[in-house]
């Protein structure tokens, strides 16, 4: 069951985006601007760097956005949130 809820005020995710997470969570709803919506799940890649899977998903405008694996660069928790900023999409 996905407890958590990230909004991102676009359609899409980039590199350098900035999602504020609720800290030790690691399964969210990702809700996008144009009021699209995906699941999020932060996982470790196999040298043990957190990565963000994302699902597909449609934006409103119609255009399909396939499943993909984010890098993550940075990783800040302040309190009971974290803030990740996303690196590269991973092929």
């Amino acid at each position: 069951m996905i407890e958590h809820v990230i909004e991102v005020p676009y359609s899409h995710l980039y590199p350098g985006l900035i999602l504020d997470a609720p800290a030790g969570a690691d399964d969210f709803l990702v809700l996008f601007g144009d009021d699209s919506e995906s699941r999020a799940q932060l996982l470790s890649d196999d040298t043990g760097r957190p990565v963000l899977r994302m699902g597909g998903y449609m934006t409103a405008g119609g255009t399909v956005i396939d499943e993909r694996v984010w890098t993550v660069r940075e990783s800040v928790r302040r309190g009971d949130r974290v803030r990740l900023r996303l690196g590269r999409s991973l092929p």
